[in-house]
């Protein structure tokens, strides 16, 4: 039950860092009973169907969470770790540099030197990439591949998600 319980942890994190669409959440309910965690919210959310009405999907996840007694962590913090998992993801080929200026990742409140480092590299847009580094994309991809690097290896910040 330990699994389920961290994985259900890790969802809250990404939820709570709208890394997760409600409509995601009922069939991650009905793995987290596969894993072993039963909780009578965590049952009725896993019996509905992804086109629910988005509020109550939120409100019955954030029930389960209650019941299995997992808070939600502060959106700051979720962030951050998701910032984390992002690097990870340029590191790993997952996603492209260019990528990263598909969200608001430029407006994450960076508290480390690494994460200061990395987020400082992301641009706003994609329109930005050429207006802000023209030709120079390569030393650009370089330089935020080694902040993303700088980022995964430094020390975790606060309790995991």
């Amino acid at each position: 039950m330990q699994n389920g319980l961290t994985s259900l942890r890790e969802v809250a994190c990404r939820y709570q860092a709208n890394e997760i669409r409600p409509e995601d959440l009922p069939m991650i309910a009905a793995e987290a009973l596969a894993t072993g965690l039963d909780t009578p919210t965590l049952c009725e959310l896993a019996g509905w169907p992804r086109n629910a009405d988005a509020r109550k999907i939120r409100n019955a996840f954030e029930q389960a969470l209650s019941e299995s007694e997992i808070e939600l962590p502060d959106p700051g913090l979720a962030r951050r770790h998701a910032l984390r998992r992002l690097a990870a993801r340029l590191i790993n080929g997952e996603i492209a540099p260019a990528d990263l200026a598909t969200d608001d990742w430029w407006e994450t409140e960076a508290e480390t030197a690494a994460e200061r480092s990395f987020v400082a590299l992301i641009p706003q847009c994609e329109c930005c990439i050429e207006y802000t580094l023209g030709l120079d994309q390569q030393t650009w991809a370089t330089q935020l591949r080694i902040a993303a690097l700088a980022l995964t290896s430094s020390p975790p910040i606060g309790p995991g998600c």
